[in-house]
């Protein structure tokens, strides 16, 4: 069963009254880990979730990819 709750997310995006359609960022309680803290030296993990396993790689360019 999918427990999805759009709170989940750090951060909501608001849409101001204005007209200029500028959007705020509101700060969200959730859990935060530090990528050093989560790889350890490691350049890719596996995660666990829902039975089926997936990858989560940092690139030469420092960015996260997660593949199923």
């Amino acid at each position: 069963m999918n427990t999805h709750n759009p709170n989940d997310f750090r951060y909501r995006v608001r849409r101001s009254d204005d007209t200029s359609a500028r959007f705020d960022r509101v700060p969200l309680a959730v859990r935060t880990l530090s990528s050093n803290a989560l790889f350890q030296g490691e350049h890719e993990i596996g995660i666990e979730h829902h039975g089926a396993l997936y990858r989560l790689k940092i690139t030469r360019q420092g960015k996260l990819i997660l593949n199923k």
